[in-house]
């Protein structure tokens, strides 16, 4: 069942999802991105990788309006080492065609390189392929 987070209007701005047929965690962020909505989005992700013991995190960042670049050096610094020790390995990240959200995520693979694998995406189903590539490596 999704955990849906929800930003000061009442709306949507992230759904955090186990997908159990796949084993990894799937994040669908929605709309404009603040600063603490990502920090509260992102330790929210922890509770369904650590639960699951899940290695896997496919973010979807497609829907996303505007940069979010001001979480970027947060993420780097003091999410993913605490993913990463929750026994994250694979980050897919599809990005939104708006530019500005996806220089974003090309600052945040840039912060990351060598921590985890991660890889950037602009189609969802490639970024499902390069999951279970990665998961069919391992097995």
């Amino acid at each position: 069942m999704p955990t849906d987070l929800l930003n000061g209007f009442g709306t949507v701005y992230l759904r955090i999802s186990y997908d159990e047929a796949n084993d990894w965690v799937y994040n669908e962020w929605l709309g404009d991105q603040t600063y603490t909505g990502i920090i509260v989005g992102a330790d929210a992700c922890l509770g369904p990788l650590t639960e699951h013991t899940c290695a896997y995190l496919l973010n979807d960042n497609r829907r996303v309006t505007g940069p979010w670049d001001h979480a970027v050096d947060w993420i780097v610094r003091n999410w993913a080492p605490r993913a990463i020790a929750a026994g994250l390995t694979h980050f897919a990240n599809v990005v939104s065609p708006e530019a500005l959200a996806a220089s974003s995520g090309q600052a945040m693979a840039l912060g990351l390189h060598g921590q985890l694998h991660m890889h950037q995406f602009g189609d969802l189903e490639e970024a499902r392929q390069w999951l279970r590539t990665a998961q069919q490596k391992a097995g």
